[in-house]
This record gives structure tokens, C-alpha cells and sequence, in this order.
């Protein structure tokens, strides 16, 4: 089974974490939502996320795959972290999957991960995104890093995450559940 780690910070975009951790679930894996400080986190249009643990309870090593929802307050609160920078570069080094929407994918940036890679994140932060190849697709993979643009493709984005890992079956039966 699929271990997945996604850190909610205060301000993060709700919808994405929402959508990410929801889907990824609805194919089976193992989906923890991690607050980087103790208790409820408010998201950047108020709505109230309650992690499932809190990110000094919690090692990354032992997980397969780190998403980073965006929102623009929360990718400032990950990329100023050095536990989620730690984490991002020891998830890249190990040969992890990472992955980031939105504002996020300059959370990889600031980790150095993304250098020279193709990457997208929301549209109107693309000149923020320096060292990487910006693309305007909804959703971008280059090797394990996946990247997609904001709220609206981050349904595509879940989906692409698990054809990657579980292949086409998967999303197929991940649809149907969802009647798309």
C-alpha cells in the first residue's frame, strides 16, 4: 500500500488538500494529513482542517510519496520550514515520489529539487518559478517529480498520482467511484 504524506500548514488551499487526500484514499492508500504545528489547521478561506497527526509525531522516511498542497500563506509557512525543506530533499534523494500544486512546487524550488526540471504551478506565480522549465499544462511529470496549477486541476493531479503508482485500472475504478 501506497504511504502518502501531505503536511497542511496554516493558509493552505482547503479544496487541494481536501481533493488530494480524498482521492488518494478512494484508491486505497494510506493518506495522512500532517499539521506542522498541534491541532486544528485554518485554511486560507477560513475552512477549519483537522490533521491526522502532527508533523513532529510523524517520520516522512517512512512514506512512499510527499504532496504539497498550495494556498498561498500555507506554501509560505512549508517553505519556510526546514523539517518540510529536510523532508523534500531527503524524499528526493531516497528516490521518492514528490509532488506539489499550486504555489507549492516552489516549496520543491526552494528545496533545490527542481532544477532544470519541467514543472507548472499556478499561472500567475510562473515568473516566481526560476529554476525549473515552466509549462502551462494542468498537470506536469518529469521523472518522479508531478506538478499541476492550482484547485481546478487538482482532481487530474490525484488521478495522475495514482496511474502512476497503480496504473490505468485504477484510475478507471477511482472514476467510476466518482462518476466521472
Amino acid at each position: 500500500m501506497t504511504r502518502v504524506l501531505v503536511p497542511l500548514a496554516e493558509g493552505c488551499e482547503e479544496m487541494e488538500a481536501v481533493i488530494i487526500i480524498d482521492v488518494l484514499r478512494r484508491a486505497g492508500w494510506a493518506v495522512t494529513g500532517v499539521g506542522l504545528q498541534p491541532g486544528p489547521v485554518r485554511g486560507s478561506r477560513g475552512v477549519i482542517l483537522l490533521p491526522d497527526a502532527e508533523w513532529d509525531e510523524t517520520n516522512w522516511a517512512e512514506f512512499d510519496l510527499l504532496v504539497l498542497p498550495g494556498g498561498g500563506p500555507g506554501t509560505q509557512r512549508l517553505a519556510q520550514d526546514a523539517r518540510v525543506l529536510a523532508a523534500v530533499k531527503g524524499f528526493n534523494d531516497a528516490g521518492k515520489r514528490l509532488a506539489a500544486v499550486c504555489a507549492a512546487p516552489l516549496v520543491l524550488q526552494q528545496a533545490g529539487v527542481l532544477d532544470g526540471r519541467k514543472a507548472t504551478c499556478h499561472p500567475s506565480l510562473a515568473s516566481r518559478l526560476t529554476r525549473a522549465r515552466y509549462m502551462t499544462e494542468p498537470v506536469v511529470v518529469d521523472g518522479r517529480i508531478t506538478t499541476s496549477q492550482s484547485a481546478g486541476t487538482c482532481l487530474a493531479f490525484a488521478l495522475e498520482l495514482i496511474r502512476q503508482v497503480d496504473g490505468d485500472g485504477k484510475v478507471r475504478e477511482v472514476r467510476e467511484g466518482l462518476a466521472m
